[in-house]
C-alpha cells in the first residue's frame, strides 16, 4: 500500500493508485494524483471527472470504457462522449485514470 502526503494529511492508496477511502478525495487529491500522472487538469477534465462521480452515485461503479464512452454522450454529447476525446485527455487509459483521479475503485473489468 501506498500513501499521498497532502497538506499534512496522509492519504492512503492501494497498489494500483487508488483511494482507500472514497471519502479522502477532493479536488486536491484529484490534482495530485493527476500530477503523478503527468496530467495539469483543465476544465475539460473535470467535466469527465464530474460526470464520472455523478456516475458513481447512481450506478455505484466506476463504469469501464464503453459505458464510460455511451454516458459521457448522453451527457455531454457526441463531441465529448467518444475514445478519441477521452483517450487525449486521460492518457489512452480514460476508464482506469479517470476513476483514479475522482477518487472512485478502479473499474472492476479493467485490467
Amino acid at each position: 500500500m501506498t500513501a499521498l502526503t497532502l497538506k499534512g494529511k496522509t492519504i492512503e492508496l492501494d497498489k494500483d493508485g487508488y483511494l482507500v477511502d472514497l471519502n479522502d478525495w477532493s479536488e486536491d487529491v484529484a490534482h495530485a494524483l493527476a500530477a503523478q500522472a503527468g496530467i495539469e487538469l483543465r476544465p475539460e477534465h473535470w467535466e469527465i471527472l464530474t460526470l464520472l462521480r455523478s456516475f458513481y452515485q447512481e450506478f455505484e461503479l466506476s463504469p469501464a470504457t464503453r459505458p464510460l464512452i455511451k454516458y459521457t454522450a448522453l451527457k455531454l454529447g457526441a463531441d465529448k462522449g467518444n475514445s478519441l476525446h477521452l483517450n487525449r485527455l486521460f492518457n489512452g487509459t480514460p476508464a482506469k485514470l479517470a476513476a483514479k483521479l475522482a477518487g472512485l475503485p478502479k473499474p472492476t473489468n479493467c485490467l
